[in-house]
């Protein structure tokens, strides 16, 4: 009877082991699949000149392509900030400019995905913005901070051309979300923007 109870637990272990690596395995292929409908979108909307959705339920669509060279981070920036659509990549902030256009464009992303690179990010670096258009705009870090989440002055027009880019702090925290913001500031170099 107790060699019984053992197998029954064992393979009562062993199936949960099974479902759990099933698991892991959906949530990063999901994500993988996401990403090349997600660039096939970037790609459509760059040849047509309108917003293009990655799928058709979708509840947002690429605005911008995002690059930190030395970091060797290359992004889609989507539209809007809501946790959908942070699922899926870093969220431009309704209510600023687009990323490439002028004023404050503000992207929030996730520390410990897509915005993971940021805690790598030093003054003097340069990002890269590619906008829907077609333009490609060279930014350069300018400054770092942390904030309290309820700082607002992060989405505020500086008087000049900025990138900012928001994700919660500190970056190994097992809690989600938190008081804490990590700002990293970049601002627009060139005054001319170039055709990609």
């Amino acid at each position: 009877m107790k060699s019984r109870a053992h197998t029954m637990l064992f393979l009562g272990l062993v199936s949960m082991s099974i479902w759990q690596a099933g698991e892991a395995v959906y949530i990063h292929a999901k994500a993988w699949v996401a990403q090349r409908l997600i660039a096939s979108a970037w790609d459509r909307s760059l040849a047509t000149g309108a917003a293009v959705k990655p799928w058709p339920w979708a509840d947002t669509f690429p605005v911008a392509r995002l690059e930190a060279p030395r970091q060797g981070a290359a992004l889609m920036v989507l539209a809007g900030a809501s946790g959908r659509t942070l699922a899926f990549g870093p969220g431009h902030v309704d209510g600023t400019p687009l990323p490439g256009d002028p004023g404050n464009a503000v992207v929030s992303g996730h520390r410990d995905t897509h915005f993971a690179f940021l805690r790598e990010v030093r003054s003097g670096d340069v990002l890269l913005v590619h906008s829907a258009s077609g333009r490609m705009v060279r930014y350069v870090v300018s400054g770092i901070e942390v904030v309290r989440n309820k700082d607002v002055r992060v989405l505020l027009d500086a008087g000049d051309d900025r990138l900012t880019l928001v994700t919660c702090y500190p970056f190994d925290s097992p809690v989600p979300g938190g008081s804490l913001r990590y700002v990293v500031v970049a601002t627009r170099r060139d005054a001319a923007v170039t055709r990609i």
